[in-house]
Formats: C-alpha cells, structure tokens, sequence
C-alpha cells in the first residue's frame, strides 16, 4: 500500500485450459488507483504437462467416483507445488493464490460444472491462501458459468471496444447498451490440436497445414448449420468439450477428408462464426489474445470476414491475458466484489465466485 487511496495486490494466477498443453502460471500485480485498476505481468511461463498428467485429465471424465476424487486432490497438491516452485524460483512475496482448475465436466443445463484442482490441498501444500471454484455458483444461479473474463475485460482492458480469445474455444467480450456482454463463438484449437495430434504434431504451427488444405464446401456447411450457431448472438451461451464430442466430432469422422483439409476447412469456419459474432456491431479495436493468435493463417482469415480493427497486444498478454484475469477475479473475491456478470452468464443476479482457502 502507497497511500490510503493506492491499493496493490500481488497474486499468482493459475489457468489450464482445454488445449491441455499445461498450466499457465503468472504473477500479477494489480493497483487500484482512485477506483481505477491496471496491472502488470511481473513473471509468467506455462508448465508443459508430464505424459502422466496429460492422460489422466484427458481421461478421468470416464473414471469412478474414488479416482476421479483422488485426481481432484493430487491435481491440487500438484498446482500447489507448480505454485510454490514458482515463487521460490523468482523470490516473489505472494499475497495469495488464484486457480481456475482444469474443467473436467460443464454441462451447465444440468447445474452442473467442475473443475479439479483442490483448493484444500494448493493451500495446504502453498502455505498460500487459494482461491479457487469461480463457476459453480454462477451455474446453481441458473448461468453458464462462462465466460467469467468479461469482468476483467471491462475492468482492466477498457481501451479495446472488443476482447476475443482464441484458445480451445473463441470468446468475445464487449460492452453493449450498458452492460457487459460475452458469449463463446465457435470451438477452435480444442479440435485443430485433436486433428494435428493425428499426425504427431500438437499444433498447427502458423496455420501451414491449413494453409495447403482445401475448402470442403460440405463439411463447411454442415458446421455453420449447428443449432448452436442459430441462438442469438448476444445471448449467455457457453461451449464445452461435451458439446464437441456430440456435435462436431461426428461430422469429422465421417466426412473422409485428409487432415489438412479438414484443418483448412475449419478455419475457415472458425473465422465466419467469428465474423457473424462481430459484424452486426459498430467497427472497433479488437483485441485478439490466446494460443489462436499465433495461427497466422486463422488471423488471416478472421481479418478477410470482419471490418474491425485487430490488435495483437505483447506476449505476455497474448498468452497469460486468461491467467492474469484468473488472478484478478482472486482479487475481486478477496475483497467481496462481484467477479461474474448476469449479463453474460445469464445467471439470476450478479455474484461473487469463489472458494477461498486460507492457511493463516
């Protein structure tokens, strides 16, 4: 603290999305300066995950109820010794601990939403306070639970009239008639990765391989005619790995067509779902972030189906822009504000998510 009307807040952020390639980690001061807040990303780096961790989140959606707890506790102490390892490598002092797990099953229409990663056992294993659990009250509410960035896009990057990321799925984030308004697009590297883990590669690298593909007009069909992209643009609506195995995985098997094909192909729907997200709405700064960013090729295609103006920020952001909000809805938690938007979600009133763990 600097003065009575200064306030810092230094936490560590940790995210692990469905692209499974490890757990983002990121130490992040916030300062709230006569109630307007900026940030800085001091330290951050992703933790590749051992071939141990990677099978077994890929399969504990499957698992009995004792296995899938016992993983819900080893992935705790695991984030906890990541965390601590962390902040001794850099000597940080740390004010608390911020996780958004790593979801495992979210079926919102059920009530339902889990992400693993015991915040009992991060506390225990960090002597840090942790925070942890950010969805499962939206859900009980009646919302998605996702996305929760937005709050963090209105709050932190203000600038940008839109905040997408490209990460397992493409989220927007923008504020429309007064409220913050957010939704998930399409599916993205959680199915490009799945089709270049065929062969041997976990990524498309720049978009090459799509670039060299084709255009299945069929395929392409099929995809922009799921229901899901028929419900209204602006309302709550979120995606998860469920609905990819139901819906789009199907079409993928049967469609016959080379990897790069389908890769090509899915970009290019990538970028008309993106496209019919943002068009209906006054050309603006849009601010792109996620693992997405670097497929040149999708960029390419986003920029030929929107008018708006993109903007690829620095790399920190790029990557740890979804970690460093993580940390920062740990922020709002701690001092009892809200962190997840009605507007977005579609919950019944504004909340504040999260557990907190503390060890002193």
């Amino acid at each position: 603290m600097t003065n009575r009307n200064t306030l810092n807040y230094d936490v560590i952020g940790l995210m692990s999305g469905t692209s499974l390639d490890g757990t983002d980690i990121a130490f992040c001061r916030f300062i709230l300066d006569e109630k307007k807040w900026s940030f800085e990303i001091v330290q951050a780096e992703t933790i590749p995950y051992s071939f141990h961790w990677k099978t077994k989140l890929l399969s504990l959606e499957k698992t009995d109820a004792l296995t899938f707890q016992q993983a819900n506790i080893d992935y705790g102490f695991y984030l906890g010794r990541t965390a601590a390892d962390f902040i001794k490598k850099h000597k940080l002092k740390v004010d608390f601990i911020s996780s958004h797990g790593h979801t495992i099953f979210h079926q919102p229409e059920k009530k339902l939403t889990v992400q693993i990663g015991a915040g009992s056992a991060i506390a225990a294993e960090s002597n840090l306070t942790a925070v942890c659990d950010f969805r499962s009250l939206d859900v009980v509410l009646g919302g998605q639970g996702a996305p929760l960035v937005p709050i963090g896009d209105k709050l932190l990057f203000s600038e940008f009239d839109f905040c997408l990321n490209l990460g397992g799925f493409a989220n927007v984030s923008y504020q429309y008639n007064d409220e913050r308004t957010a939704f998930d697009i399409c599916p993205v590297n959680i199915v490009m990765n799945a089709v270049c883990a065929k062969l041997g590669k976990e990524y498309d690298n720049e978009g090459q391989m799509a670039r060299g593909g084709n255009v299945n007009d069929n395929l392409l069909l099929e995809l922009n005619n799921l229901p899901f992209y028929k419900l209204p643009p602006d309302s709550p609506k979120s995606l998860g790995k469920e609905w990819v195995i139901k819906n789009i995985n199907p079409l993928l098997d049967k469609c016959k067509l080379s990897e790069q094909d389908v890769l090509r192909t899915f970009c290019e729907h990538t970028a008309v779902q993106i496209g019919n997200a943002l068009n209906n709405k006054p050309s603006g700064k849009l601010l792109v972030t996620g693992g997405g960013t670097y497929n040149t090729f999708l960029l390419e295609k986003i920029k030929e189906n929107t008018a708006h103006q993109i903007i690829i920020p620095d790399k920190k952001t790029i990557e740890f822009k979804e970690a460093l909000i993580f940390a920062f809805l740990g922020v709002l938690r701690m001092r009892n504000e809200v962190n997840c938007l009605k507007s977005v979600t579609g919950a019944a009133y504004d909340n504040i998510g999260g557990a907190v763990y503390l060890t002193r």
